[in-house]
């Protein structure tokens, strides 16, 4: 049986000693904000739209991870300050979006510090950092000065326990619409909620059979047009299925915030690196939605992008 079937197994187990469903909490964090203009939006577009949906859904604050290259115009620096007066939390993602393990340490250091002089004034920061690519370095050496140069700094890793390729299901997107595809979106957003809802299921299986319990997750999205338009029903499934959406800073008081993986398998966030300590195989720790070859596989069998164009309509977003 594989190991991912026994989590379900032992989450069922568990609610039927309880007697119920434990409670479970999820932050919900974007990466690489300020994104460029996407299939559908300009960024300035997006920044409106995605603060708009968030407060329509009622949704507690969320924190955005900023690539704080975006931030050399004054357009960039404006949208960020939009989602901090909005009530949102502000974190570094780095200047440049580079890969630890292909870059020398000291270079790297200094990319942080230059996102960290960038924020500097923007309201609601807070004292964590997103590894781009969820890339904490290798080897070990590696791995371990850059844990202790965030330390130094004051900056607590902003990891993620729920991993998604939901950047990849955009690119796709944007680029059928280059190609003068017919996008059925519809389809679109029904692959984009199912797979992120999954992957919610998936990894809090996972946890539970790893650490004992439903942990506070952080939920890994994007600063992208399928987020600004369809988050407030993400977060509306997620309710519906007994998920409450709580601040990331409720989500990093959690004690697995101190829980520092030996291994050096971080591509998966937190929960999958802690499982791969315990010698789950690494094939058994990625989602679907975290496979590009199984998200092809989906938008082709549901018919997302077709070839060509029809003349007689356009689906609209809904």
């Amino acid at each position: 049986m594989r190991f991912i079937q026994k989590c379900c197994l032992l989450v069922l187990c568990l609610c039927v000693a309880d007697g119920g469903v434990q409670a479970k909490q999820i932050a919900l964090s974007f990466d690489d904000a300020p994104r460029d203009a996407g299939p559908l939006f300009s960024g300035s577009e997006r920044t409106a739209q995605l603060i708009q949906s968030l407060r329509q859904a009622g949704a507690p604050p969320t924190v955005f991870f900023v690539k704080t290259s975006g931030m050399n115009t004054e357009q960039g620096r404006a949208r960020i300050e939009q989602y901090a007066h909005a009530g949102h939390l502000i974190a570094n993602h780095t200047h440049s979006h580079w890969r630890l393990n292909r870059t020398d340490t000291e270079t790297y250091l200094i990319d942080i510090d230059q996102a960290e002089s960038l924020l500097q004034g923007v309201p609601n920061r807070r004292p964590w950092f997103r590894f781009p690519y969820l890339d904490e370095g290798r080897p070990i050496a590696q791995r371990d000065e850059v844990r202790q140069a965030l330390q130094e700094r004051g900056l607590q890793n902003g990891y993620v326990t729920v991993d998604n390729f939901d950047w990849y299901l955009a690119h796709r997107w944007k680029r059928a619409v280059e190609e003068g595809r017919w996008v059925n979106h519809q389809a679109l957003k029904t692959v984009y909620l199912e797979m992120l809802v999954s992957a919610v299921v998936f990894y809090d299986a996972l946890a539970v059979a790893t650490i004992g319990r439903s942990p506070a997750h952080v939920l890994l999205l994007h600063e992208n047009d399928l987020a600004a338009l369809y988050v407030d029903e993400l977060i509306e499934q997620l309710r519906e299925r007994g998920w409450e959406i709580i601040s990331p800073d409720k989500a990093y008081a959690d004690s697995l915030a101190t829980q520092q993986p030996a291994t050096l398998f971080s591509g998966q966030g937190r929960i999958a690196a802690l499982a791969s300590d315990q010698g789950v195989p690494h094939t058994d720790l990625r989602h679907y939605s975290s496979q590009e070859v199984a998200l092809d596989k989906m938008l082709h069998e549901r018919c997302v992008f077709a070839e060509p164009k029809p003349d007689f309509t356009v689906l609209n977003p809904q």
